[in-house]
């Protein structure tokens, strides 16, 4: 539990840096994506949880 807490905490991190470092350009950014097509971002997520379990896995050794 302490790891997966940790992790959480890494992630809110790293989320919130933008928006802390360029506000402006994230309100213009979320605008942008206000006008995007439903399927796109569905796309566009189902990428980064791809690109995410692969960083998981290679983190983890791989085995």
């Amino acid at each position: 539990m302490k790891f997966f807490l940790c992790v959480i905490g890494m992630v809110m991190i790293v989320e919130g840096l933008p928006y802390f470092a360029f506000p402006g350009k994230m309100k213009a950014t979320v605008q942008m994506i206000l006008g995007l097509d439903d399927n796109i971002l569905r796309r566009f997520g189902f990428f980064l949880m791809l690109a995410g379990l692969g960083l998981v896995y290679l983190a983890m050794g791989a085995n």
